[in-house]
């Protein structure tokens, strides 16, 4: 009691009283905060439940049909964690620059083909059956691809919309909530932009050891076996090579479609010696080679810009020639005869 006759309660009676209050609001008002590691059994909230970027929690609806949750884990194959970290499956169809790149990727392996193919028969016209070939199996290749994916049997695909490099790379976005134990969230968030080139590239490899040699022997006197055997190499190198860098290759392919088809386009003209228009005409395989060269340039355009504003990107493709002029215009004057040392 002080001097003016008041009583004081504890300090102690105090801090008691608030750690009741706040231990009421607790239990009954709820904090959204729940264990990781355990199932939920009440509604869910409106925030985030699970750790990390990629952990989710799958519905499971018992025969009366009471819905609860599972633990947060990794989502199934097409399915991606919302706001609630509810796995729940990707509706979204793929963009221009989603069909651009998996396109790249066929492109890619047709390039590598059409190349060995030329490349060890020295130019022949009896191998123009291999270099159709090519083109088919990759095109069937391609289309089966797109028949087996979800949903099957139809030309169209339904996945989950890429919005980040990390989307790649789930197996290196697993959290460790209190540091202790590992949440293993590891999935296919960009599903099925992942999967889909390792499917395209097993049945390519498959229906070209399927029809390749049979056309190299008959058709070709065989000159189209080096190339098999050349395939069977980089086949399983771009393979490795999407595995692991699949991501990077997303953001990057139209710059690279852009650089391979000007180094490309510069190597051609400088291995046969093309200087002059004249000698640019001179031989349909030149200008064979030009067109291509023309097409994966205006590719690379179109996947860089996707034609958001045709009225601005649109002109972009009148100056898809204009390596090659640049390249004859100044050939003459970069000849080793005209440096003087």
């Amino acid at each position: 009691m002080d001097p003016n006759g008041k009583s004081h309660q504890p300090p102690s009676r105090v801090a008691f009283v608030l750690i009741l209050i706040v231990t009421w609001c607790v239990l009954v008002q709820g904090t959204g905060v729940v264990s990781p590691f355990e199932p939920l059994h009440r509604v869910v909230p409106d925030q985030k439940t699970c750790p990390g970027l990629y952990c989710g929690r799958t519905v499971i609806q018992d025969d009366a049909g009471n819905i609860t949750y599972s633990a947060c884990g990794a989502c199934g194959r097409g399915e991606r964690p919302n706001n609630s970290s509810i796995c729940t499956p990707c509706e979204w169809a793929p963009d221009l620059y989603d069909w651009m790149y998996l396109g790249f990727m066929v492109l890619l392996s047709l390039t590598l083909h059409i190349f060995f193919i030329d490349y060890f028969s020295d130019g022949k016209s009896k191998v123009i059956t291999l270099h159709i070939s090519a083109a088919l199996e990759c095109c069937i290749a391609s289309i089966i691809t797109l028949l087996v994916l979800d949903p099957m049997g139809t030309p169209q695909l339904r996945s989950c919309q890429v919005l980040q490099l990390s989307d790649w790379y789930t197996m290196l976005k697993n959290p460790q909530p209190q540091y202790s134990t590992t949440l293993h969230c590891t999935q296919e968030a960009v599903f099925p932009l992942y999967t889909a080139v390792f499917i395209y590239y097993s049945i390519h490899l498959l229906l070209m050891m399927i029809v390749r040699p049979a056309l190299s022997v008959k058709l070709s006197d065989n000159l189209g076996r080096s190339s098999i055997y050349a395939a069977l190499y980089f086949i399983p190198i771009l393979t490795v090579a999407h595995a692991v860098l699949a991501g990077l290759i997303y953001y990057s392919y139209p710059y690279l479609t852009l650089i391979i088809s000007l180094v490309t386009h510069a190597v051609h003209f400088a291995k046969e010696e093309i200087e002059t228009p004249k000698l640019l005409v001179s031989k349909k395989r030149n200008l064979i080679i030009l067109f291509s060269h023309w097409l994966i340039h205006a590719y690379g355009i179109v996947a860089l810009t996707t034609l958001e504003n045709p009225v601005i990107y649109g002109p972009m493709l009148a100056f898809i020639p204009a390596p090659a002029v640049f390249y004859i215009v100044t050939a003459q004057f970069t000849h080793p005869s005209r440096l003087h040392v």
